[in-house]
C-alpha cells in the first residue's frame, strides 16, 4: 500500500467515516459477516457512469477506500459518456445513437480509446489517493464480436468475459477498475455500453452485490421522490405506463431485468449515490432504489399444522428464541403472510375491538437487506389499512417504523421498554389500541413482556 500523506485520511479516519454513515453498528456488523463470507471475486460489481466521475470522483474513491479498509475489495466498472460526448464535440464529430447505443466509426473511437484510457487513470488515481490500491484494467477482460458493424461500427457484443486480470488485481490487494473497451479475437478494439459489460461480468461471476452509482442515488418518480424498492415482475408493467419513465431511466430498468433473470429471484440490483454507497450496502433499510424480480407472497386465513411447523421455524430462527409450545394456533388469525422462499412472513391477529393487530413480522437473517420486507409490509398495508404494532424501544429498525406509521406513542411503564404505531386511526381510537398493544403476550419460553414483537430486516 502506498505511502499516505499529511492531506490525506488514514485507514483509520476512513473506518471511522464508514461508521459514522451507519444508522446502526449492530446492522453493520451482521453485514460484514456476510460479505466476508462471500469469495473475493464475489463480493459486489459497482457500475460507474460518466457523470459520476466528472461531478463526484473523490466522494466515490472515498466510499471505495472506504470498503476497501473494511476487508472488502469491489470490481468497478465505469462508463464516460459524459466525456466522450465532449470529446467527440471538441473533435467535430456528431454523436449518434441507435437504440441506446453508440454509433462507433474509426474516427469516433479514435476519440473515445485515449478519454477511456484517461478517465480510468483518473479513477485509479482517486482511490490511490485514498491509501489504497487500485488497478486498472482497461483490456483483456471482455472479448467481442461486431453487435452490428453496418448500423453501429466498433460497437461490441461480448461472447466472453475472461477473468483471470481480475483475480490478479484481487489477488494483489487492489480494486479492479475495469474500463468499457473489448477485443475481438484479432484484436480489434471495440466500443461496449456500460451496462452491458456490466451484465456480462455479473453473469459470469454471479456476485453477491450488484450496484450501479447514479447521479440521482436511485430511481424517482414524478414527484421526484426516491423509489425505494421496486420488484420488476410485480411493478414494471404499472410503472411503464407513467410519464416520468422514459429514455435512460426505462432503458435501464429493462437491462437490470434482463440482468436478473438469468440469476433468479435470490438476487437484486441496488441504485444509490456515491456518498451513500456504504449505507445501502451496511444497513437494512439502504440508501437508493433495491431492485429485483420479487417474489409472491402467499396470504392464508387460518392456520394449518404444516403452516405452524413453517412459522415456527422462521420466527425462532429470526428472533432467536422459542415459542411456548402452540401459541400461534391459539391466536385469534385474521391473516398470515408467508413469502414463497419460506424467508419472511407476518401473522395479524384480530386486536382490541377488531382491529388488525400485527402480531408478528420477520425475515430471516439470510434475506435481511433484499427487501423482502417491504414486499411483504406493502401487501399487508393493502389489505389493512389501518393496522396497529409495538416494538421494544431499543429495536434498530424503529424508524423505518416510524417512517411507516402515522402515530406512534411509548410505553410509560418503566419495567416494559416499547413503543408502538398504528396507522389509518382516528387519534382516540390509536391510544386505546396501541395501550392494548403493550399488554400483548409475546409467546415466548420463559419470558415477561420485555420482548420485541416485531422484527424486520
Amino acid at each position: 500500500m502506498k505511502t499516505l500523506n499529511a492531506a490525506q485520511s488514514s485507514p483509520k479516519q476512513i473506518i471511522q467515516s464508514a461508521l459514522h454513515q451507519l444508522t446502526n453498528s449492530q446492522e453493520a456488523r451482521h453485514y460484514l459477516q456476510r460479505y466476508h463470507a462471500q469469495d473475493d471475486l464475489r463480493f459486489a460489481v459497482v457500475k460507474v457512469g460518466g457523470g459520476i466521475l466528472a461531478h463526484e470522483l473523490e466522494q466515490l474513491a472515498e466510499s471505495l477506500a472506504l470498503l476497501a479498509n473494511l476487508g472488502l475489495t469491489p470490481i468497478v466498472v465505469h462508463g464516460a459518456g459524459e466525456q466522450i460526448d465532449q470529446g467527440l464535440a471538441q473533435a467535430g464529430i456528431v454523436s449518434q445513437k441507435k437504440s441506446g447505443f453508440r454509433v462507433t466509426d474509426e474516427a469516433s473511437m479514435a476519440v473515445i480509446r485515449p478519454i477511456m484510457y484517461q478517465v480510468n487513470q483518473q479513477l485509479v488515481a482517486a482511490i490511490e489517493q485514498q491509501g489504497v490500491r487500485a488497478n486498472g484494467v482497461v483490456h483483456g477482460v471482455f472479448e467481442c464480436d461486431y453487435l452490428d458493424q453496418a448500423e453501429l461500427g466498433l460497437v461490441g457484443e461480448v461472447h466472453k468475459v475472461h477473468l483471470s486480470p481480475i483475480r490478479q488485481a484481487l489477488h494483489s490487494g487492489a480494486i479492479p477498475v475495469l474500463s468499457c473497451l473489448g477485443e475481438t479475437g484479432s484484436g480489434q478494439v471495440m466500443n461496449i455500453n456500460a451496462d452491458v459489460a456490466t451484465r456480462e461480468l455479473v453473469w459470469q461471476i454471479n456476485p453477491h452485490k450488484i450496484l450501479f452509482v447514479t447521479p440521482t442515488g436511485g430511481v424517482l418518480d414524478g414527484d421526484d421522490k426516491l423509489i425505494s424498492a421496486i420488484q420488476l415482475n410485480n411493478d414494471l408493467a404499472h410503472m411503464l405506463k407513467q410519464d416520468w419513465l422514459h429514455s435512460g431511466m426505462l432503458l435501464k430498468l429493462q437491462q437490470i431485468q434482463e440482468m436478473l433473470e438469468p440469476l433468479g429471484a435470490g438476487h437484486s440490483v441496488s441504485i444509490t449515490s456515491s456518498q451513500n454507497l456504504a449505507r445501502e450496502l451496511f444497513t437494512h433499510q439502504g440508501a437508493g432504489t433495491f431492485i429485483n424480480l420479487g417474489e409472491a407472497i402467499h396470504e392464508h386465513s387460518s392456520m394449518t399444522g404444516e403452516l405452524e411447523t413453517v412459522l415456527n421455524a422462521l420466527f425462532e430462527q429470526a428472533f432467536e428464541r422459542q415459542f411456548r409450545p402452540g401459541f400461534l394456533s391459539s391466536l385469534p388469525i385474521t391473516a398470515i403472510y408467508l413469502a414463497e422462499s419460506h424467508r419472511a412472513a407476518a401473522v395479524v391477529t384480530e386486536g382490541f375491538r377488531g382491529h388488525a393487530y400485527l402480531h408478528k413480522f420477520a425475515v430471516t437473517p439470510e434475506a435481511r437487506g433484499e427487501g423482502l420486507a417491504g414486499a411483504l409490509w406493502q401487501q399487508i398495508k393493502a389489505n389493512h389499512p389501518q393496522l396497529y404494532w409495538r416494538s421494544r424501544l431499543s429495536n434498530p429498525v424503529n424508524n423505518w417504523y416510524f417512517k411507516q406509521a402515522d402515530a406512534s406513542i411509548k410505553s410509560t411503564d418503566p419495567d416494559h421498554s416499547w413503543v408502538g404505531f398504528s396507522c389509518g386511526f382516528f387519534p382516540a381510537e390509536s391510544m386505546a389500541c396501541l395501550q392494548q398493544a403493550f399488554a400483548e403476550d409475546a409467546g415466548w419460553q420463559s419470558d415477561d413482556l420485555n420482548q420485541q414483537e416485531v422484527k424486520h430486516a
